[in-house]
């Protein structure tokens, strides 16, 4: 794959105000504190209040990251919207992104692979910067997860955190700078392991009262994580010959928050010291925790980033970029 150029101009981050501990999520779980934090390496994360809109926070995150890349909203050509829990279901959530942006003249729309949705995002702003079809793209992830939560699934809801984060990226100003490297796969067999089955046409939302939890998260972690160990270090090796042992060349990796055991898991392909994680303080973000995970990276001119993740049990993508 030939480099696509383009440069990573800004970014931002737009936390809730609401911080909440696992010390006041385990007992809604029924759970020990100690237990908890000990099976998914969280100790705080935080949720969107009743009045908080995540639209607004996604709106306050991409304006804060147009301002961080020296731009207006007016210079942006195209915004993506890039969440794995949808605002609501019409109009598309990259409309109403662009909306709240005050923009006119100019394209936005969703792209949803769940967790991963940031990196499908980055590779399509990467082919049109590269193809000169739009020079300044803001990608947005706003993430309300909280909303949707079963406390009677410790393992998902002692996880979960809301956030928003967008990034600028616009053309390179060096050579080699930009997208290198990029692989997806989905694996079918992980489809029914973590999924909200609500809120679509397969069940009307009449039957939201009988079966609630058909409209919340619902996850076999076990099952994931076993997945994830048959599939990953196959995987890995589709995005360059090496990266299931050590990642040669690679000075930054920024992998999406699975949980604690995840994170173990990545480790042990490449170690603690390149990786970024930030599971401690925010939780699992969903499809913002890869651009949050970037954003709190201090990555330097010159520097490459192997960008990691998988969905839902199903997606599985990476993206390798020089900065």
């Amino acid at each position: 794959m030939r480099t696509l150029a383009m440069k990573v101009l800004g970014s931002a981050e737009k936390l809730p105000k609401r911080q909440v501990p696992t010390e006041e999520v385990a007992p809604m779980c029924g759970i020990d504190v100690t237990e908890a934090i000990e099976r998914t390496g969280v100790h705080t994360r935080y949720w969107l209040s009743e009045e908080e809109d995540p639209l607004v926070l996604g709106t306050q995150a991409a304006e804060q990251a147009i301002a961080d890349a020296g731009l207006r909203p007016a210079d942006i050509d195209l915004v993506l919207n890039a969440s794995g829990t949808p605002m609501q279901a019409i109009p598309d959530g990259g409309a109403l992104m662009g909306a709240a942006l005050g923009l006119t003249g100019h394209f936005a729309f969703s792209l949803h692979a769940t967790c991963i949705s940031f990196l499908v995002a980055l590779q399509q702003a990467a082919f049109l910067i590269d193809a000169e079809r739009a020079r300044h793209v803001v990608i947005v992830s706003t993430e309300a997860g909280s909303r949707g939560l079963n406390f009677d699934q410790p393992e998902s809801a002692l996880l979960i955190g809301d956030a928003a984060v967008a990034i600028v990226v616009g053309p390179a100003d060096r050579k080699e700078q930009g997208l290198q490297n990029a692989s997806f796969t989905t694996d079918p067999r992980g489809v029914h392991d973590a999924e909200i089955r609500g809120f679509g046409t397969r069940i009307p939302v009449t039957h939201a009262v009988h079966s609630p939890a058909d409209f919340q998260f619902d996850m076999n972690g076990l099952k994931l994580l076993r997945s994830a160990l048959t599939v990953f270090p196959t995987f890995l090796e589709t995005i360059a010959p090496g990266f299931s042992n050590g990642a040669p060349g690679i000075d930054r990796i920024i992998p999406h928050q699975t949980s604690k055991a995840g994170m173990e898991l990545m480790s042990r392909f490449w170690g603690w010291d390149r990786m970024t994680v930030t599971l401690a303080d925010v939780g699992n973000t969903i499809a913002a925790s890869i651009p949050l995970a970037m954003h709190r990276t201090p990555i330097q001119p010159g520097e490459k980033a192997l960008l990691i993740g998988t969905g839902s049990g199903t997606h599985y993508g990476a993206l390798v970029v020089q900065w």
